[in-house]
């Protein structure tokens, strides 16, 4: 099975077109290469993709037949990503939610010295 369609099948992106211009850009891996879309997935292959911030890392137990529903998923792959990887991705979330909302205006000096604060406190 095409390594664009596997992913698809799996559920890490949404539609093939997305998976597959994923690949052409070099966020997927198998066993260490950069691969095109058209590159075949086999049983104990292991993927690196980089998705939303965050490195994947994947072992290919089986091929499914087509798309899978979300329950059937860990029957073939398991999810090797360290938890470290989604850390990155909840401070960004963290930072977001503090800023005021969308079209409110440029931050003033005090919203910049809240932010510097909060990043200072977060390297500590």
């Amino acid at each position: 099975m095409r390594i664009d369609k596997y992913l698809w099948c799996v559920r890490y992106y949404k539609t093939r077109n997305i998976a597959t211009t994923a690949c052409k850009k070099g966020h997927i891996k198998i066993n260490d290469a950069v691969v095109k879309p058209s590159r075949d997935v086999y049983p104990t292959d292991v993927i690196e993709l980089r998705k939303d911030q965050v490195n994947y890392k994947l072992i290919v137990l089986d091929i499914p037949p087509n798309r899978v529903g979300a329950k059937l998923v860990d029957l073939y792959r398991v999810d090797k990503t360290p938890k470290s990887a989604f850390e990155a991705q909840e401070m960004l979330k963290l930072a977001k939610d503090y800023y005021r909302k969308k079209g409110v205006g440029r931050p003033t000096k005090k919203d910049r010295r809240d932010l510097d604060n909060l990043n200072l406190e977060n390297e500590q």
